[in-house]
């Protein structure tokens, strides 16, 4: 058994082997919406591939040498049961996709430190669908280290269907998003805003689209409904139509009026994943929320009786969660494991991603843009707008494009990619459950193996910057490198902050506190609060006045004019009359500040739009 759960079972047999089962199945399926037949051919099915995997191993590291036949003390007989009796793979330890986070490096390095199952970063599968060739590619980068569950948002059946075949060949199960809260989620109206009853027909449509269109299994990750008995019924339903597992966020679809337990900032409600649970209990059934530490994952499987913990905010602080399943170092120190051996995904034998030499000078070019672009944002922070002249303003408005380039620049491959390979196949280097205790029990050193992923598996700069900070949280704010951290635009610029990290924790004499840094930089977090409580105040407002109407809709008002304005909107306006901008404006965009956007700032504060989202 290899590091990442895969089993002995080849990819491709196992899936013409599912492929086979389920024309079977489909020959059955004779009632209108496929219901009926799908439950028929369930029961044929599981015992089918429970006696073709009655060999799998349950996901653990291989362990070498003499060592070889004993497990980890901190697993149960149990976990090997589970992980046979529904797929190839062990899913007990998930990383969560992450919009912006659960990219390829990070996925590695938390595989290396103890999740057996990760998913991808959410794709749209309509954009993903329309833009197949790039997007395939994508995927088919990812694919090196299997298992892997490719994450989808759709309001269409058939983009579901579409999307899910075209990476089918790269990855072992393909997830519904039906579970993300954010107003972008709001407004395209996906995830857990298709939760609601009046949805329920085309959130059903799609999972059975899916399961329709390919072989291997679709999973479905939702939130809590208003009552543990519609959560209930909504997984009840989802399995019907032919989901394979559900991951339950253990908190409520929207939060727009909640607070305490079960909203986005409360305590998730474990005690409804145990109820839906022992509703199903022959059901893969997944526990997310609540996961800081080890502990809390071994207490909430027992509490809940999932079948696996999947963590979000507990993984990103800490990419070792669930390190502690392999082990105790002081006692099982020399134990040897197999681990994946990094390489790049070109064919190039270097180690890092380089530029064609004839682009260069071209990026030179751009990075010095770039630092010059942030020595003015700097002087404006510092003494207000009034401090730069004309030519300097529009050096600020170029800083998007700049960007954009060097995100390109940082994209391009020493030479034609490999190609991809599907069979989750790797080579490995082994090492002993002491060595990788010395990395998983260290913050910065997890930091700096992760950015040397990042040079392997090129990602957005924020990306870094922000897994850096989540990492490095309590280290960058005691030697005051946050705003450095924050301010990078360059792996490399990030690699010096921890490199001063390193420094100052290994010569503490050599680190001096700043008294008018940290005034500046508390004084920038209350403007943030502040910022945000005018927000939830809004929203309050807004659902208020529905109910006042008598709106069944509470959330009508806060749907309206709630498009977050772009870029290339924002230029697109700057080159109308007052009168259309404002009638465009408040048309689509009244949630948002047309002035702050399209104004001359009045005070010491501009700003800049430097991302594909101005807002």
């Amino acid at each position: 058994m290899a590091i990442d759960g895969t089993s002995t079972v080849t990819h491709h047999d196992d899936r013409a082997k599912k492929k086979k089962d389920k024309q079977k199945s489909k020959r059955k399926h004779k009632d209108e919406d496929g219901i009926n037949g799908a439950k028929k051919s369930r029961k044929g099915k599981k015992r089918k591939r429970d006696k073709e995997l009655s060999s799998v191993h349950d996901g653990d590291y291989e362990v070498s040498g003499k060592q070889s036949k004993k497990k980890s003390n901190r697993k149960a007989s149990t976990e090997q049961e589970n992980s046979s009796n529904h797929f190839p793979f062990e899913y007990q330890h998930i990383l969560a996709p992450m919009v912006g986070a659960s990219e390829l490096a990070f996925r590695l390095l938390c595989r290396k430190y103890g999740a057996t199952l990760s998913y991808t970063p959410m794709m749209s599968s309509s954009q993903f669908v329309q833009e197949a060739a790039s997007m395939k590619n994508t995927v088919a980068d990812s694919n090196l280290y299997r298992p892997l569950v490719c994450h989808f948002s759709a309001n269409q059946p058939q983009d579901f269907a579409k999307a899910a075949k075209l990476v089918e060949k790269y990855c072992d199960a393909i997830d519904l998003n039906l579970g993300c809260p954010q107003r972008t989620a709001f407004i395209g109206h996906f995830g857990s805003y298709l939760l609601g009853q009046k949805d329920r027909k085309l959130v059903l449509s799609i999972v059975r689209a899916g399961s329709k269109a390919v072989s291997i299994p679709i999973f479905v990750k939702i939130r809590l409904l208003d009552t543990v008995e519609e959560t209930t019924k909504l997984c009840h339903e989802l399995r019907d139509a032919g989901a394979s597992l559900i991951a339950i966020h253990a908190r409520y679809r929207a939060t727009w009026e909640r607070t305490g337990p079960g909203a986005r900032d409360g305590p998730a409600l474990l005690d409804q994943v145990a109820v839906v649970k022992q509703s199903m209990p022959d059901f893969p059934i997944i526990a997310n929320g609540n996961v800081i530490t080890y502990d809390d994952v071994i207490s909430n499987k027992q509490s809940t009786g999932a079948d696996g913990i999947m963590s979000a905010e507990g993984i990103l602080d800490n990419p070792a969660l669930f390190f502690p399943r392999l082990g105790d170092a002081n006692t099982e120190g020399k134990k040897e494991y197999t681990v994946p051996k990094y390489a790049p995904l070109s064919c190039d034998d270097s180690q890092t991603p380089k530029v064609d030499k004839s682009n260069e000078k071209k990026l030179q070019k751009l990075q010095k843009k770039l630092r010059e672009i942030q020595s003015i944002e700097q002087k404006v922070l510092e003494s207000g707008k009034s401090s730069i002249d004309d030519d300097q303003r529009i050096k600020l408005l170029t800083k998007s494009k700049i960007q954009a380039k060097l995100d390109a620049f940082e994209k391009i491959p020493s030479s034609q990619p490999a190609e991809p390979k599907t069979d989750g196949k790797y080579e490995t280097t082994t090492l002993t459950l002491s060595e990788l205790a010395a990395t998983a029990n260290d913050k910065l050193a997890l930091a700096k193996e992760y950015l040397s992923l990042v040079r392997l598996y090129p990602t957005k700069i924020r990306t870094v910057v922000f897994h850096t900070r989540r990492m490095c949280k309590s280290l960058l704010e005691k030697y005051q490198l946050m705003e450095d951290c924050i301010s990078c635009s360059t792996v490399d610029e990030v690699d010096t902050v921890l490199a001063k990290i390193e420094r100052y924790t290994k010569q503490p004499h050599t680190f001096h506190y700043d008294q008018e840094k940290a005034a500046k930089e508390k004084d920038a977090l209350a403007r943030k609060k502040r910022e945000e409580g005018k927000r939830k105040a809004y929203e309050g407002r807004m659902i208020r006045k529905a109910k006042r109407e008598g709106l069944d809709d509470l959330e009508h008002y806060l749907r309206i004019g709630a498009e977050v304005p772009t870029v290339k909107i924002i230029q697109q306006l700057k080159g109308l009359s007052k009168e259309e901008r404002l009638a465009v404006w408040k048309k689509d965009h009244s949630q948002h500040c047309l002035s702050y956007h399209l104004e001359e700032a009045k005070g010491d504060h501009t700003f800049v739009e430097d991302d594909e989202v101005a807002g």
